[in-house]
């Protein structure tokens, strides 16, 4: 069986993917039965979607491929914590386990700022682990930005 080290490592992959493309590096992958089923990168910029976050992309993705708004059994892995707006897709598909990288201080809805994924009041309860690979997934957030600012100040 692939440990999430694996998964987190191919959600890297995806993030480098995104960097190529000018978006933000974040990568993320829903896996079933060991399996990949869905992947993807954000895209909010190249589609011109405010809601073509990795995790939302996945997600449908991964509907697509059930052929249905439900995804339970499921591992959602992706590089950054997730925001609020994906934390409720999260929920409202039903994933059964999510599993991050980097801690997201400012808009993080899996503890850092919000608690939406572990909020208990919901009537769908998400298993919850960050920080596999953090070190990697924030390196490629803090060298993305720095290279754009650099970019810019030219």
């Amino acid at each position: 069986m692939k440990g999430d080290e694996f998964w987190m490592r191919h959600a890297l992959m995806l993030a480098d993917y995104a960097a190529l493309q000018n978006e933000i590096p974040i990568g993320a992958v829903v896996v079933h039965n060991d399996q990949c089923i869905a992947e993807a990168w954000n895209q909010p910029i190249v589609s011109n979607d405010p809601s073509a976050h990795a995790e939302v992309v996945a997600i449908r993705q991964a509907a697509k491929y059930f052929q249905n708004y439900r995804l339970p059994d499921t591992t959602l892995y992706v590089t950054l914590e997730p925001c609020v707006m994906c934390a409720g897709a999260i929920i409202h598909a039903r994933i059964s386990r999510v599993v991050f990288g980097a801690y997201d201080a400012k808009t993080g809805a899996a503890g850092s700022r919000f608690d939406i994924l572990r909020d208990t009041r919901h009537n769908h309860h998400v298993e919850c682990v960050g920080g596999i690979l953090a070190v990697e997934c924030s390196q490629r957030l803090k060298d993305f930005f720095h290279e754009k600012r650099k970019r810019k100040n030219k």
